[in-house]
């Protein structure tokens, strides 16, 4: 009795610990089910097909303006100087009075050679009255042949003589002359470099400079291209394009320094005849008309001549054009916008776009903005956008001038 007893309090205990057990199973949080990765997040770029334009493209050279004429304005005369007759830096007409060298030491010398000259002519009608007189006397025998022969040689000295003074004559009159310096052309004289009461000298190539005058309409513009750039206007030439800046007559087109754009007009009137030894550059000059004297001899330009012949090209901005090194590149994003990189040729900028010469087709993607989220392989969002062309058009980079 008492065994059954214990055995049924064990079975009790038993079977409260299973309850237990169950009821503390079913208090206990049942788990979250695992959750699925996140999408990755690709990054954004911007993406635009090349634009494409029919361009002619422009060689850009820095040059300088020079006078057609320049002129020193020497004394051709000795003698002290007696007058200015302009304000430095003076427009002046051909003929008009400069400079006034005293005047009557010259003056005086040619009264006294019109003197002698009047002298030789009385004493050549003379012995031509001699000669005439002589004449018959000679055919009567009432002269010899030797007297007579005196008298016709008297006549040829006498005439001699009247040339001579004529010369002297002549002579005289231009010194008086070149006592007045005028202007020889129209055009800008410089500033006076010798006052009133100095003395001059004249006579000879390094007589005293009184001055320099240029002209100014029109104006002259030199500049330099390179041997390569000479050989490219050569065979445009060739290839019957009828502007190339190796033939006379072609137009150019300047801007000052100030100026955007190339507003003044000109043509190429000379080529020179071999390159430069010391710099490999031929040297290139336009001329302009300059009514309103805006361009001044010395003055800097910027110039352009036509660089190729008129074709399609495809542009891009300089922003979506990478650098490796001395090698460009861009981004293209295909179908699926995974990025690739491709090498391109690059030529001027026109209309503020970049010219790629080689490397793209006019349906590829380029990454215009946001290359610094893009790498090789990587897959990325593209957003299309257009890229606008302007009518504008400059040149490549500009060259230096030789002086």
């Amino acid at each position: 009795m008492a065994f059954e007893l214990a055995r049924g309090k064990a079975l009790l205990i038993l079977a409260g610990l299973v309850v237990a057990t169950i009821l503390a199973g079913c208090d206990r949080p049942t788990a979250n089910p695992a959750k699925s990765p996140a999408p990755p997040i690709l990054p954004i770029v911007t993406v635009a097909q090349p634009a494409s334009r029919s361009i002619l493209e422009w060689d850009e050279y820095v040059g300088r303006f020079d006078a057609v004429d320049t002129v020193e304005l020497r004394a051709r005369v000795s003698g002290y100087l007696t007058g200015v007759h302009f304000v430095d830096g003076q427009i002046v007409k051909k003929g008009d009075l400069l400079f006034t060298i005293d005047p009557r030491p010259f003056e005086r010398v040619l009264a006294q050679v019109r003197a002698e000259l009047e002298a030789t002519r009385i004493r050549a009608e003379y012995t031509a009255k001699e000669v005439k007189r002589g004449r018959p006397l000679v055919e009567r025998k009432t002269m010899s042949d030797v007297v007579f022969d005196q008298r016709v040689n008297a006549g040829r000295d006498a005439a001699a003589a009247v040339k001579i003074a004529e010369a002297k004559v002549k002579s005289a009159e231009l010194d008086v002359e070149f006592t007045k310096v005028t202007a020889p052309f129209t055009g800008r004289v410089s500033r006076h470099l010798v006052s009133v009461g100095n003395y001059v000298s004249g006579g000879s190539a390094t007589g005293t400079l009184l001055t320099t005058l240029v002209t100014l309409d029109p104006i002259q513009f030199y500049f330099d291209v390179s041997q390569s750039d000479y050989l490219k206007y050569v065979r445009l030439t060739r290839s019957g394009s009828k502007a190339s800046a190796a033939e006379k007559g072609t137009p150019v087109e300047l801007a000052l320094q100030d100026e955007k754009g190339f507003p003044h007009k000109g043509r190429i009137d000379f080529v020179d005849n071999r390159l430069d030894l010391g710099t490999g550059t031929m040297r290139v000059r336009a001329i302009l008309d300059n009514p309103s004297s805006l361009f001044s001899p010395g003055m800097f330009a910027r110039v352009r001549v036509v660089g190729s012949e008129r074709y399609t090209a495809l542009l891009l901005p300089d922003a979506a054009i990478g650098t490796d090194q001395t090698k460009k590149f861009v981004y293209v994003v295909n179908e699926i916008g995974v990025v690739a990189r491709r090498a391109v040729t690059l030529g001027p900028v026109v209309g503020g776009l970049r010219v790629v010469r080689t490397g793209l087709r006019p349906t590829d993607w380029i990454i215009v903005k946001g290359l610094v989220r893009a790498r090789p392989g990587v897959k990325v969002t593209p957003k299309r956008e257009t890229i606008k062309v302007t009518e504008e058009t400059s040149g490549a980079t500009p060259r230096p001038a030789r002086p």
